[in-house]
């Protein structure tokens, strides 16, 4: 399949895996505030974005953000002012934070997998990442081969689902607790918030 040292790419990638970030944020944020279905689609929302970048990876057009400085600087942009975004609507946003009837949270649903997606996608540090660092565990023979890089991916993405599958699962379960405590959730949307420009703010100012 043209991968090597399989066993060390399992090891490292769990630990940048589970090291917080704007995933575990946005997947834990979910997860208490809305609850486990909404842990879940954050989760596949991601995953989603993983998947993209894998492909971008796998056929060479991640290649484009690391030798041109115009490209990586649109992505980037681009993707702190989502997350910028994401922030501001997040902290001024009047909307109940725990629902419970089904009806209206569907579209919510949609729109939580779909700000994960973007979170992720427009995420220049995760292209570059992927493209920097699925090379060490290819063989130089099979560098420019697709395969070893979209089997590497799903490895990466499947590892993934599965961690913040069970952080929505504990995350989840405090959302029960939290609907009894409306000022918590409240201010757990606001914290959230702030959380979500500043880092926007800090991919903003990301070197390549």
């Amino acid at each position: 399949m043209g991968i090597i040292n399989f066993s060390t790419f399992l090891v490292t990638s769990f630990l940048f895996i589970i090291s917080p970030g704007i995933d575990t944020i946005f997947v834990l944020n979910k997860s208490i505030a809305q609850g486990k279905k909404a842990g879940v689609y954050a989760t596949l929302g991601i995953t989603t974005g993983v998947l993209v970048h894998t492909t971008l990876a796998a056929f060479g057009l991640s290649l484009i953000l690391s030798q041109s400085a115009m490209a990586f600087s649109f992505v980037k942009y681009i993707g702190a002012a989502y997350l910028v975004y994401l922030g501001i609507s997040k902290f001024f946003s009047k909307e109940e934070i725990l629902k419970r009837d089904v009806a209206i949270v569907l579209e919510p649903m949609r729109k939580t997998y779909l700000s994960a997606v973007l979170t992720n996608t427009l995420n220049p540090k995760v292209a570059l990442f992927f493209l920097a660092f699925f090379p060490q565990f290819i063989h130089p023979a099979q560098i420019h081969n697709a395969l070893p890089f979209v089997l590497l991916g799903i490895t990466y993405a499947l590892m993934g689902l599965a961690w913040f599958a069970v952080l929505t699962f504990f995350a989840g379960s405090l959302s029960g607790r939290l609907k009894k405590q409306p000022l918590f959730s409240i201010w757990l949307n606001k914290f959230s918030a702030v959380v979500f420009v500043l880092m926007g703010i800090k991919i903003a100012f990301t070197k390549r």
